[in-house]
C-alpha cells in the first residue's frame, strides 16, 4: 500500500505516544512535588508565635513576682534586725547597770570598817584627849588606805614643786620672794591619783613675783 492510503493519524510523522502537551502538564506537577524539603520556607514556630501576643506578657510577670517576694523578704529580715538590735541594747543597759551596782557596793564595803571606827571614837569621846586623837589619826590613814586600794593613792610631793595645770589646781597666789615665781609654797588639799588617773588634782597656792 502507498503513503497515500494511511490515515492522517497514523504513520511516522505523528508524534510518539507519552509526549505532547498533556505528558508536559504531568512533568510540571510532578516537579512540583519533588521539590527537596531544604528548599521549602520555614513553617512558623508554634514557640515563636506564642512569644507574640498575650504570651509577651508572662515573663514580665514573672520577674514583677520575685522582685515582690524579695522586698518582702528584705522587709522581714530589717524588722528582725532592728528587734535583734533592741534586744541587745536593753541587754547592754542591764549588764553596765548591773556591773554600777557591784562596784558601788565594793566601794562601799571597803568603807565600812572606817565608819565603824569613827563610830567608836564618838562613843569614847569622854577618854583622855590624847588617845581620841590617836584614834582620829588611825581612822584617817585607814581611810587614806582604803583610797589607795581603790587606785586613788594620797600625794604629797607637791609642795616646793613646779606649778603644772595636769597635776594642781591653783586656788591662790602669795608673793614669795624665797622661792622661784611659780612654785607651790603651799598644799590647801593633797592630791589622790596619778596625773593620767586623777581622783582629785592638789589645790595649791602658788607664788608670785612682787
Amino acid at each position: 500500500m502507498s503513503d497515500r492510503g494511511r490515515s492522517p493519524g497514523s504513520g511516522q510523522g505523528s508524534a510518539p505516544a507519552g509526549t505532547g502537551p498533556a505528558d508536559g502538564g504531568q512533568d510540571a506537577s510532578g516537579a512540583s512535588d519533588a521539590i527537596p524539603a531544604q528548599a521549602r520556607p520555614p513553617e512558623p514556630d508554634s514557640a515563636e508565635s506564642d512569644r507574640s501576643g498575650t504570651g509577651t506578657q508572662a515573663p514580665q510577670a514573672k520577674p514583677a513576682a520575685a522582685s515582690e517576694q524579695r522586698i518582702a523578704e528584705l522587709e522581714d529580715l530589717r524588722l528582725r534586725a532592728l528587734a535583734d538590735l533592741d534586744n541587745m541594747r536593753k541587754k547592754c543597759a542591764s549588764q553596765v547597770s548591773r556591773a554600777e551596782a557591784e562596784t558601788r557596793a565594793r566601794v562601799a564595803l571597803q568603807w565600812l570598817p572606817v565608819v565603824d571606827n569613827l563610830e567608836r571614837a564618838l562613843a569614847h569621846a569622854h577618854a583622855d584627849p590624847g588617845s581620841i586623837m590617836d584614834g582620829v589619826q588611825a581612822i584617817r590613814n585607814q581611810a587614806v588606805s582604803v583610797l589607795s586600794q581603790l587606785g586613788y593613792p594620797r600625794r604629797d610631793d607637791d609642795l616646793g614643786a613646779e606649778f603644772d595645770p595636769a597635776r594642781h589646781e591653783a586656788i591662790a597666789s602669795r608673793e614669795d620672794p624665797a622661792v622661784p615665781e611659780g612654785s607651790i609654797v603651799e598644799v590647801v588639799a593633797p592630791a589622790y591619783g596619778e596625773p593620767d588617773r586623777q581622783l582629785r588634782p592638789a589645790q595649791v597656792i602658788v607664788a608670785r613675783s612682787s
